[in-house]
């Protein structure tokens, strides 16, 4: 297998040669787990603008913003509750925890980096600003360093 590819070539370069079951299983457990992280994430971080640009955010604006049902948000908003990441107070709308703020000021640092790193290999900023957003969930800590390193150096 070559270096870090996930698939190599054979020898005779015509077929992929699979990883080794246990690599295989971590790898797709990873993925699994980021997919079932991504939607939290992307609550907590739309209710955090809602609340800094607007000074609050109701359920019927997070649903517009997601473009999903009142009732998708309700029932997000009902584990959100259960995790500790929000509080909801009747005719107030929806709060962040101190938990729920962290998660989100530290899903808006991923975006920021994945996006300035997206910007300096030359992507438009309307493809770096929507690839940013997927691509933030799914990024290990150490890519996600090589990503600032990199973005650091072309400032220097």
């Amino acid at each position: 297998m070559d270096g870090g590819d996930m698939i190599g070539k054979s020898k005779a370069g015509a077929r992929p040669v699979l990883l080794d079951e246990e690599s295989h299983v971590e790898s797709f457990r990873q993925t699994r787990n980021n997919r079932r992280t991504e939607l939290v994430e992307d609550y907590v971080e739309l209710i955090d603008d809602l609340l800094q640009d607007t000074g609050e955010a109701r359920q019927i604006d997070v649903a517009r913003r997601l473009g999903v049902a009142q009732p998708t948000v309700a029932k997000m908003l009902k584990r959100l509750t259960a995790e500790g990441l929000v509080q909801q107070k009747p005719y107030r709308g929806i709060f962040l925890t101190a938990e729920g703020k962290s998660l989100a000021d530290s899903a808006r640092e991923r975006h920021r980096i994945v996006e300035g790193f997206l910007l300096a290999l030359g992507v438009g900023p309307e493809a770096a600003r929507i690839d940013a957003e997927g691509i933030e969930h799914h990024v290990s800590e150490e890519t996600l360093g090589v990503f600032k390193r990199h973005i650091e150096r072309q400032r220097s």
